[in-house]
């Protein structure tokens, strides 16, 4: 079985979207132990965007139903579809899928690029209707930057979670097992998130 921890490293260094909180971490050492202070964004780094980030009343992190995020996931390879992943890129390729995650040519990359790749309205209403509950993407934003929130609201509006900066850069298409468990956070619109994949089709 092969593991493949799709999760970026949580530092200073992390993509940024602009706008977001630039992350801080502050180590201090009382002596016998030490700490860490952090300062972090509901957003930073590999993420999860529940329903509340864009919808009044929606499912905040806490209340997202682990079984959306565990279990059956699809890989799709969508490196040739350029700054914009239309119907096209995904008709015929996500039958039967329930937890779908795009990887891109932003995959691996590890500085903000306006002009990355990002999902159209239509592929949306597509992957809506074809009963995707949870849906991942290797870049910044499912949506493309400068957006008018439309994706976000289309797919956070069925009770989809949105994964968002994942590092989809070593993981070939195909079938896998997930598990995305973001922090508890009560209340909260999104939180980072540790997102593993195993490539065996019997559950651990």
């Amino acid at each position: 079985m092969t593991v493949y921890d799709v999760t970026l490293d949580l530092s200073e260094e992390i993509v940024i979207y602009p706008g977001d909180i630039p992350p801080r971490f502050t180590k201090i050492d009382n002596g016998q132990y030490r700490v860490t202070e952090m300062v972090i964004g509901s957003h930073t780094g590999t993420h999860i965007d529940a329903p509340s980030h864009y919808l009044e009343g929606g499912m905040t992190v806490d209340e997202i139903p682990p079984g959306i995020l565990m279990g059956r996931a699809r890989v799709l390879d969508c490196r040739d579809a350029g700054e914009v992943i239309g119907p096209a890129n995904l008709a015929g390729r996500i039958d039967g899928a329930k937890r779908l995650l795009l990887r891109t040519a932003f995959s691996g990359r590890r500085e903000f690029d306006p002009g990355y790749p990002a999902l159209s309205r239509e592929a949306a209403d597509l992957i809506v209707d074809a009963g995707i509950t949870c849906l991942g993407i290797d870049t910044p934003s499912i949506e493309e930057y400068g957006g008018d929130g439309s994706v976000h609201r289309r797919l956070l509006g069925s009770g989809m979670a949105i994964l968002e900066l994942l590092d989809l850069s070593c993981v070939p298409e195909g079938e896998y097992f997930m598990a995305a468990m973001p922090l508890r956070l009560k209340g909260a619109d999104g939180s980072p998130v540790r997102v593993v994949l195993w490539d065996s089709l019997e559950e651990v």
